[in-house]
């Protein structure tokens, strides 16, 4: 009974935080430069045309019934139409995001599958070369902007070796042969019945993916390695030793599920960071998501398209804290969901 209103404690809070991020994105798209009427028309609209949407976009309004009006359609999930695209915001939002999901899906896994495994081998050779080379490997990949390696890898692999396409999502030369289905490419190009096509799709996610977890990688690395340092000196861990158990399975079975919980929350929160460091990945590469829409919007003054992009990685934050929260409890029953120790 505890843990369902702790869930509810949570989950209202979750609100709570979206309506405040709904006022602040409010209140900054109304104070940014330029006029969006003009700005969607462009400079040769006439003062006519411009005054008219701005009358249909409601922005002669008073700022307090355009408020009023924000929110009432903002409860009910409309986002209201795209000044670039002329489309809803939601369309357009519903059309991009796979494209984005599947990029951070598979940084994230990139971060999870080779930066758990470096830390416990950092770990391992505490101070070591292998110690030495994986620290310094983890500071140069959170130092690093992630523009400059994406722009790094475009250079390398897809202009010097030729390995990687650089740009898009799907060579042109499999545009006819896949449809869209789902949005997402991976699962289209094979309900589509083209391996080839399937292919290039890896092959043009591959080097956006591999730059954007870069940073991500470098801190899991890092807090991985502490992490496992800080539990291999426990008395518990020592006594495991003195019975004679086997390496692996001090660490599989007690050392990296106690330290797990520290790499857990910082997994968790990568993922929602990697929505918002796509930003800079997806112009680099011409990837068509979210990010990409969200910096087009900011640069045309979109006020709708700016608060729908911003609500999908507020939701992300918070959607990200929870389940980290529900897993940490799962796997240390001492932490309470509320996040005491009990």
């Amino acid at each position: 009974m505890s843990g369902v209103r702790s869930l509810l404690r949570r989950i209202s809070g979750m609100i709570t935080s979206l309506l405040g991020l709904s006022i602040l994105i409010f209140i900054i798209s109304r104070v940014l430069p330029g006029n969006p009427a003009r700005l969607a028309l462009g400079a040769f609209a006439s003062e006519e045309q411009v005054n008219q949407l701005s009358a249909e976009l409601g922005l002669n309004d008073p700022l307090s019934v355009q408020y009023i009006e924000y929110m009432r359609r903002l409860l009910v999930g409309d986002l209201g139409q795209s000044l670039q695209t002329r489309n809803s915001v939601v369309h357009d939002l519903v059309t991009k995001l796979p494209a984005t999901f599947e990029l951070i899906t598979l940084a994230f896994a990139f971060m999870a599958i080779l930066g758990i495994p470096l830390g416990i081998l950092a770990a391992r050779h505490q101070g070591g070369v292998v110690d030495n080379t994986t620290r310094f490997f983890a500071f140069a990949a959170v130092s690093v902007p992630s523009f400059f390696i994406g722009i790094l890898f475009q250079l390398l692999f897809g202009y010097y070796l030729d390995w990687f396409p650089i740009t898009g999502r799907l060579s042109s030369t499999y545009g006819d042969e896949v449809i869209t289905t789902t949005g997402f490419m991976l699962i289209d190009t094979i309900l589509s019945g083209s391996i080839a096509a399937h292919i290039d799709a890896w092959k043009h996610l591959l080097l956006p993916a591999l730059a954007l977890s870069f940073g991500g990688l470098g801190q899991v690395i890092r807090i991985t390695r502490s992490s496992m340092i800080d539990v291999e000196g426990k008395d518990y861990i020592e006594a495991t030793r003195a019975y004679g158990l086997p390496s692996w399975l001090i660490v599989n079975k007690y050392s990296l599920k106690n330290a797990f919980i520290p790499t857990l929350t910082i997994l968790g929160l990568q993922y929602a960071w990697l929505l918002s460091g796509a930003f800079v990945i997806e112009i680099v590469y011409s990837w068509p998501g979210v990010a990409k829409y969200g910096v087009q919007s900011v640069l045309s003054s979109d006020i709708n398209a700016i608060v729908g992009v911003t609500m999908v990685i507020g939701l992300a934050f918070v959607t990200a804290n929870l389940i980290v929260d529900i897993l940490t409890s799962m796997l240390d029953p001492r932490v309470s969901f509320a996040g005491d120790s009990t």
